[in-house]
């Protein structure tokens, strides 16, 4: 699957990953929901650290569908809940 990630470009990341990205999201979503904003920050600063050590960066030429959207690594709350759908930012179980 591709991940784009707002700002940096895209990665090629196998689906097998999701579950422990899911974990981060659920996460990143409680302190959403709280206004726990340091916790937010450090957590989504995990997630997209995880989606860059998992997969593998596509060429900046490249221009592939993205399965997946994340927002840039200094992204606001405000501007993750707008990204969010109804299973957060990746989707799963």
């Amino acid at each position: 699957m591709i991940v784009r990630v707002m700002g940096e470009g895209q990665v090629a990341l196998a689906e097998s990953h999701l579950a422990e990205l899911n974990k981060l999201d659920e996460e990143l979503l409680t302190e959403m929901e709280t206004g726990d904003g340091p916790g937010f920050r450090r957590t989504l600063t995990a997630l997209l650290s995880r989606v860059h050590e998992l997969g593998e960066p596509l060429p900046d030429e490249a221009l592939e569908p993205s399965d997946l959207i994340l927002p840039a690594p200094d992204a606001t709350i405000e501007e993750v809940r707008e990204l969010l759908s109804e299973d957060g930012l990746i989707p799963g179980p």
